[in-house]
C-alpha cells in the first residue's frame, strides 16, 4: 500500500510540475511577446516618415535590416543577447572628444569623424538601425542616432525596447539579411537643428519660450555629483525628467498619448523651445530623439553637465 501511494503521489507531482510549467509559459512567455508591440511607433514608416521618426517597432527594425540597413549595436554589456549578425558594435565615446571636460562634445574634426562612420560602414543612402539596451543601458542607441543626424544623416533610427525586444525567431529571420558593407560613402555635413553650445545656452537661460529639461537622476538634480561633475546642482529653471521614466514595465517606451499628456502637464507645446541636458549628452540626446519624433523644437546639450559645471560658477550659475 506504501508503495502504491509512492507512486501515485509521484504521479500527482509530475502532473504538478507540467501544469505548472505550462501556467509559467502563459504568464511569463506569452504575455512578454505581446509587450514587445511598440506603442510609441508610428503604424508605419515609409521613406517620407522616416525622416522625422527617429525611432522604429522591433518590426520595422527587423524590415529595415532585411532590406539592406546598416545595423550597429551599442549594448555595453556581455554577452550581448540576442546576437545580431550583421550589426556593427559601436560606442558613443569613439566619436567625442577624449578628455574631461568635453568627453559629451562630439570631435570637432569633420573628416575623422567621416572617416570613422565610413568605416563602420555608414553610407547616406542607407538606413542606420542602431540596437540599444533599452530601459537597462543610458540612451547610448538615442545618443548615436540624435549625432548621425546631426552630421547629416537623414534616417539613421534605434529600436524601441533595444535588443531585449527582439525575439530568437524574429533574429533568425535577419540572420540571412545582407551583411553591412566594410567601408560606407557617408559623408559629415552638419545640421545645426538639434544641438547647443554652452553659450548659447546661457545667453537664453532669461527667455521666457525655452524649457529646460535635466534629464538626470533626481539625486544629481539635487546636487549630487555621482559621475565625475566639477559642481553639483541643475542648471537654473531646469525641469526635472528623467528620461527612464518614459519607459513601461517591460523596457518599451510609452505611448505617444502618455507622453504628449506628460510634456501638456509640463506647459510644453509644439511651439516651445526646449533643450534637453545631462551629464555629458547621452540621455539628453535620447529624450532628444523622442521629442523630435513627437514634432517638438527641441536641441540636446551634448556638453551638458560636465562642461556646464567644470566653467566658471559665477557665470555658468547651478541651483541645489
Amino acid at each position: 500500500m506504501g508503495e502504491f501511494k509512492l507512486q501515485v503521489g509521484l504521479i500527482i507531482l509530475g502532473v504538478g510540475l507540467i501544469l505548472g510549467a505550462i501556467a509559467l509559459r502563459h504568464l511569463i512567455l506569452e504575455p512578454r511577446s505581446e509587450l514587445r508591440q511598440s506603442h510609441f511607433s508610428p503604424a508605419q514608416i515609409t521613406p517620407q516618415t522616416l525622416g522625422q521618426n527617429w525611432i522604429v517597432s522591433p518590426e520595422q527594425g527587423i524590415h529595415l535590416i532585411q532590406q539592406g540597413a546598416t545595423v550597429l549595436d551599442v549594448r555595453t554589456l556581455k554577452p550581448l543577447k540576442p546576437t545580431i549578425p550583421q550589426a556593427v558594435p559601436v560606442t558613443w565615446q569613439e566619436f567625442s572628444q577624449p578628455d574631461a571636460p568635453e568627453k559629451g562634445n562630439l570631435l570637432e574634426d569633420d573628416a575623422l569623424l567621416t572617416k570613422k562612420l565610413r568605416s563602420i560602414g555608414i553610407s547616406g543612402q542607407r538606413p542606420v538601425v542602431v540596437i540599444g539596451d533599452g530601459q537597462r543601458g543610458w540612451g547610448e542607441e538615442g545618443r548615436i542616432v540624435w549625432m548621425l543626424r546631426t552630421l547629416g544623416h537623414t534616417r539613421a533610427v534605434w529600436v524601441d525596447g533595444g535588443g531585449q525586444a527582439l525575439a530568437q525567431p524574429q533574429v533568425e529571420a535577419i540572420a540571412n539579411a545582407p551583411k553591412s558593407v566594410l567601408v560606407g560613402d557617408f559623408m559629415v555635413q552638419r545640421r545645426p537643428d538639434w544641438t547647443i553650445e554652452r553659450d548659447s545656452l546661457q545667453h537664453q537661460l532669461d527667455s521666457t519660450n525655452l524649457v529646460i529639461l535635466d534629464t538626470r537622476e533626481p539625486r544629481e538634480y539635487n546636487g549630487q555629483t555621482p559621475y565625475g561633475e566639477s559642481r553639483g546642482g541643475h542648471i537654473p529653471g531646469a525641469d526635472l525628467l528623467y528620461f527612464k521614466d518614459w519607459f513601461d514595465a517591460a523596457g518599451l517606451l510609452l505611448s505617444r498619448e502618455l507622453i504628449l499628456k506628460d510634456l501638456a502637464q509640463r506647459g510644453i507645446t509644439t511651439d516651445t523651445e526646449i533643450v534637453a541636458y545631462c551629464t555629458g549628452g547621452i540621455r539628453s540626446a535620447w529624450v532628444t530623439s523622442v521629442l523630435v519624433s513627437l514634432g517638438y523644437r527641441v536641441k540636446n546639450y551634448p556638453g551638458s553637465m560636465w562642461e556646464w559645471s567644470a566653467a566658471p560658477a559665477t557665470k555658468y550659475l547651478l541651483v541645489k
